[in-house]
């Protein structure tokens, strides 16, 4: 029996469609004669698709009891007794009623495609475990209700229902997606512009994320290495020179010509060893890169244009970017060059692009040795030279009469040289092996054609038998000296390798980077692995499991144990990094133990900044706590106390109050209620600048529709306001910056002199908009001018019960909200001004005169009430 295909139908938000899209696909497949079941499908009180469920055969659904309510669930037993071919489940992140057969409906699904069964299912991008960070600090929302993102990645199809927001908040308003009394509290909250298009941008990277997925399995299991130009990707190579920096820019320009274009940066370096790279370069270049929104890959290849092309096609990229050559012109004799070699073999689907730089042709220093690991085509050629060499040179000579006797030859010790000078040229190609092969073959020939009597294995004078010994000593010496260069050429190429790799470990520890997922990446890069994953358990006897809350892991699925992986390296008792693809020599695992260990420790600063973090956010809390506390007790407690004396006044029976004292009286208790209002309102303002909750609904507006509406608190004889009619109109949340221009005022009408009243004035500087409020108070000394805009700040010895000092620090936070900027400044002979900066509105300024009378007040009223 064959496990059952899961299709699952995505969405941004509720209400775009997901429940209707499964049930639509539901009528075509049993129309279609398939076996098709409804297992759980909610309608939410939805007309549209309530009726879609009609024609459908609907499983009867499960009825559970909890805390003395009735509620229904799949009854997966029946599911499983009916044992259709295809099943339409609703809601993949729904958490099931205690008491069902499992926690999640996820868990129930499981079951039924284990049981064969095909699933339709439908979830929300929030519902996603690894977005709910950041769909929280989208929305302000936790969802309690999430399922595992491979869950998710691992159906056969996923389905993208895609809506705009603005079509969205319409079928929200017509009242198809909840009842009518919940539709102004959604489009004012969850279902502002702001959050759909976040909500939809996270939906289309991640479904195409799981694209990118599909089609490299595709691509891998039918073996296809031609490029699919499906997304522009742009490979960039590196050198470690200077010009690294030029080619980034200038693939960075070419990206921004296309919508979804990726950069990726590459460095390879030979396995035994670096080229003239310069570790800091590179560390500059991985840097602009990143900033640039690339990443940076290390990878080693024997063959550089090689490597680099095979890198191309395995991210699937479009375009190469390579500099021209900084080698000279006779350095060309070594070959073609990379760039040439690339463009040569890069075939029709990657265009390879040659840009140029101020380093072409200042050269590159002589091609680096690359030690004993010549290679086959070195090690063939050594042995040529070394065998084919001395004989060819013999029937050379011997055709020239060049033998002893000969006068024309060129004499006995010359012929000595020219084999000498074989042995030393098979020395430098194949290393020992063929040297010492053509110091035998060598002596041979000297001894049967060049020393008398010729064409016989003996030497009639000792001096001959003296040169050809001396002429195998010195083959034998020169081959030795070669191969202990190599050698060493190799052993100094390696730790030049490993010395490269720690100084990124060490930049990394330096540049604070705590990616472990990036690190992993690094190692399997690196190694060439299939497979990186750092594992730890609590104890001895524990299961093993990734490291991290992203995973710990990078490649395919890890393996479950260290001893299934080709190589671990432990970290400690109960750590260790696995690496499965291929068995690595003992000399990497130097390298990688310090991989390991960095893994470790990036493992460790993630644990302690997130532990940090929370301690920050505690102590934040607490600090605020405690001023809140500060502030009931006497702030609070104040205007409570007027209001108190004043009530008890008015009841007292044993006293007769005239008509105005009782007006008095009233008159203090509205006051106090005014000032606990402004008290609580300015709390409440700053616990949502706290959470990050303010999210301002912008429109076009003119200043003198909002400044008079925040000065109603205020003595009408305490401002002057001066705002020209011609100023452009600016792009704000009315109701946030009447809330904040309120504040501001109520400040400085607090510290200025009672004869000097504060002044209200506006003016326009480019595209900014500034509104000035100067008093002639007493003034803030420099220092202080930033601290007090913090939370429960009051400069001065203003007395207790003059507020909370939270008035300046809302009024900051909702203007920067908009996108504004508040300062303070030296009023000229004496006083503050303090300078709100707002974005102009585009096009032409002026009032509205098309908006019916009143609309803008009454906006302006219903945004301040929703402010506090």
């Amino acid at each position: 029996m064959g496990r059952g295909k899961l299709r699952i139908y995505l969405g941004a938000a509720p209400g775009v469609g997901k429940t209707y899209a499964m049930l639509s696909e539901g009528h075509r497949r049993a129309e279609r004669g398939t076996d098709l079941v409804v297992g759980f499908v909610e309608h939410h009180g939805r007309r549209r698709t309530e009726v879609m469920m009609h024609g459908l055969e609907e499983v009867p659904r499960r009825e559970l009891e909890y805390r003395g309510a009735a509620f229904t669930e799949m009854d997966v037993d029946a599911v499983l007794a009916r044992r259709p071919g295809v099943a339409l489940v609703d809601e993949l992140a729904h958490t099931n009623v205690p008491g069902s057969r499992n926690a999640k409906r996820w868990q129930d699904i499981e079951e039924l495609l284990k049981a064969g069964i095909d699933v339709v299912s439908t979830v929300n991008i929030q519902h996603l475990e690894s977005l709910g960070d950041v769909v929280e600090s989208i929305t302000g929302v936790r969802q309690r209700e999430t399922v595992p993102d491979e869950v998710v990645r691992r159906a056969d199809q996923i389905e993208l229902v895609d809506m705009s927001p603005q079509a969205l908040r319409r079928r929200m308003a017509h009242g198809n997606i909840y009842a009518p009394d919940k539709v102004d509290a959604a489009l004012s909250n969850y279902f502002r512009p702001g959050n759909l298009t976040a909500l939809r941008e996270l939906a289309l990277l991640w479904t195409a994320d799981r694209v990118d997925e599909y089609l490299q399995q595709y691509r891998d299991e039918h073996s296809i290495r031609s490029t699919w130009q499906a997304r522009e990707r742009i490979v960039v190579g590196l050198t470690g020179g200077p010009e690294g920096r030029t080619l980034i820019r200038r693939a960075s320009r070419m990206a921004a010509k296309g919508s979804g274009s990726e950069i990726l940066a590459v460095y390879i370096a030979r396995s035994d060893g670096l080229t003239s790279a310069s570790p800091k370069e590179l560390a500059v270049q991985r840097t602009l890169v990143e900033d640039l929104g690339g990443t940076f890959h290390h990878v080693i290849g024997e063959d550089i244009p090689g490597a680099l092309l095979e890198f191309a096609r395995g991210v699937n990229a479009t375009q190469i970017v390579l500099g021209s050559s900084r080698r000279k012109a006779w350095q060309y004799v070594f070959g073609p060059g990379v760039g040439a070699t690339v463009a040569r073999d890069s075939g029709p689907d990657l265009d390879v692009h040659i840009v140029t730089h101020d380093e072409v042709a200042k050269g590159r220093g002589l091609p680096v040795a690359r030690g004993a690991r010549l290679g086959r085509s070195r090690l063939i050629a050594g042995w040529l030279v070394g065998v084919a060499g001395p004989v060819l040179l013999t029937l050379g000579l011997t055709a020239t009469g060049a033998t002893l006797t000969a006068d024309a030859g060129p004499g006995f010790a010359n012929e000595v040289l020219l084999f000498l000078f074989l042995n030393v040229l098979a020395a430098l190609l194949g290393g020992m092996l063929p040297a010492l092969a053509s110091a035998a073959v060598g002596s041979l020939m000297l001894n049967y054609y060049f020393t008398p009597p010729t064409h016989t294995w003996t030497i009639a004078d000792p001096e001959n038998i003296v040169a050809i010994v001396i002429f195998v000593a010195v083959a034998v010496s020169v081959a030795s000296v070669v191969d202990l260069a190599a050698r060493r050429t190799h052993q100094a190429a390696r730790l030049r390798a490993e010395s490269e790799v720690l100084s990124f470990l060490a930049g990394s520890v330096l540049r604070g980077e705590t990616s472990l997922d990036a690190l992993l990446e690094r190692v399997r890069e690196t190694f060439g692995m299939d497979t990186v994953a750092l594992l730890e358990r609590e104890s001895d006897v524990a299961p093993w499991t990734c490291a991290g809350s992203a995973g710990g892991t990078a490649g395919v699925p890890p393996p479950e144990r260290p001893e299934d992986a080709d190589v671990d390296m432990p970290v400690g008792d109960h750590m260790a990094l696995a690496l499965s693809g291929r068995v690595l020599p003992a000399e990497d695992r130097r390298v990688l133990a310090a991989f390991a260990a960095q893994a470790a420790v990036v493992l460790d600063r993630q644990r302690l900044v997130g532990e940090a973090e929370r301690a920050r956010e505690l102590a934040e809390g607490n600090r605020i706590r405690t001023a809140l506390l500060a502030a009931v007790s006497h702030d609070l407690r104040t205007p409570l106390a007027a209001i108190k004396a004043a009530v008890t006044s008015l009841r007292a029976d044993d006293v007769a109050w005239s008509a105005e004292d009782e007006a008095e009286l009233l008159e203090a208790i509205e006051d106090g209620a005014d000032r606990l209002d402004h008290l609580v309102g300015n709390l409440l303002d700053m616990s949502r600048l706290q959470t990050g909750t303010v999210a301002p609904l912008f429109r076009e507006i003119d200043l003198d529709e909002v400044v008079p509406m925040a000065l109603v608190g205020v003595p009408e004889s305490a401002v002057t306001l001066e705002i020209p009619e011609d100023l452009p109109m600016v792009e704000v949340d009315p109701g946030l910056l009447e809330r904040g221009v309120a504040n501001i005022v109520e400040n400085a009408v607090k510290y200025s002199p009672p004869d000097r009243p504060v002044l209200v004035s506006a003016s326009a500087l480019g595209e900014r908009v500034e509104l000035r409020v100067a008093d002639r108070g007493p003034g803030v000394p420099d220092a202080a001018k930033d601290r007090i805009f913090e939370p429960f700040q009051r400069y001065g010895d203003a007395p207790r019960g003059a507020g909370v000092g939270l008035g300046l620090a809302v009024a900051r936070g909702f203007v920067e909200a908009m996108g504004g900027s508040l300062a303070a400044e030296d009023t000229p002979g004496g006083g503050m001004t303090m300078v709100l900066t707002l974005r102009a509105a585009p096009g032409r300024p002026g009032h509205d005169t098309h908006a019916p009378q009143g609309t803008h007040a009454t906006h302006g009223t219903t945004e301040r009430q929703a402010a506090r």
